[in-house]
């Protein structure tokens, strides 16, 4: 069902106001030196369940394999992108990790919503820079190993037509520099909530997300990062397609 135009607003206006809450909340607890890594998590968790909520969005979670983040372990999540609530769905495939994506330089610019992202421990990365991408790229393997879990939309950004497109590199190099483990994702449905090209929400649209077998990259050296994208995609394309993914690397 196509949300209406005072509809549509009023999931902007809440959307907005619930995002500048919980990114104003976490400013203001870094300056009084109180936030911790655990408040970060059940404020993202408590976020990304309102804005499904709002737009009754039903997800669900399929997991064949009982995969999960390992304590100790560094650790990726990688999937398609063809939305902007990719993010809250994956933030409820593993509840109880810390999750943080790694997003644009861009966001950290923006007033409230950037000082709580940096307040959370999302870490940033400007891709226009490439000397400053590689200090960033440094900043990320630091928080993999201190336990949070990466979010990374391999695809650079979001999908115009809702098929799983080219993959960026910078991921898999990162992966292979920290010996990650990473998680594939697919995410059937979240394309129909928000189609591209428009500003009009579906409600009441269902989203499910496939959790794929863990790829190893600690398997592959930097030479063959190309293999391992090979890899991840085949298995994210698997998962969106509903079908066995074939496997490149013993």
């Amino acid at each position: 069902m196509q949300a209406g135009k005072l509809r549509t607003l009023w999931i902007i206006i809440l959307s907005l106001l619930y995002m500048a809450y919980t990114c104003g909340y976490a400013s203001i607890k870094s300056m009084l030196g109180i936030i911790n890594r655990k408040w970060s998590d059940e404020e993202l968790q408590r976020l990304a369940k309102r804005l499904t909520k709002l737009l009754r969005i039903h997800c669900k979670i399929i997991n064949p394999h009982h995969v999960e983040p390992q304590p100790g372990q560094p650790t990726i999540i990688m999937c398609n992108h063809s939305s902007l609530f990719d993010i809250p769905l994956s933030l409820l495939a593993f509840p109880k990790h810390s999750i943080r994506m790694l997003a644009k330089k861009e966001l950290s610019k923006i007033p409230i919503m950037g000082s709580g992202m940096i307040a959370a421990e999302f870490p940033f990365i400007d891709r226009n820079n490439r000397r400053q991408a590689i200090k960033d790229l440094a900043v990320v393997k630091t928080l993999l190993q201190s336990g949070i879990v990466m979010w990374i939309a391999p695809e650079g950004t979001r999908s115009k037509d809702g098929h799983l497109g080219p993959f960026k590199k910078g991921g898999f190099i990162t992966a292979i520099a920290t010996g990650a483990t990473i998680i594939p994702i697919g995410i059937r449905g979240a394309s129909d909530i928000l189609p591209a090209r428009t500003h009009r929400f579906n409600l009441n649209q269902h989203a499910e997300l496939h959790i794929g077998q863990p790829i190893d990259a600690a398997k592959y050296t930097l030479a063959d990062k190309d293999i391992l994208l090979h890899e991840v995609h085949q298995s994210i394309q698997a998962l969106v397609n509903g079908q066995a993914p074939k496997t490149s690397h013993g």
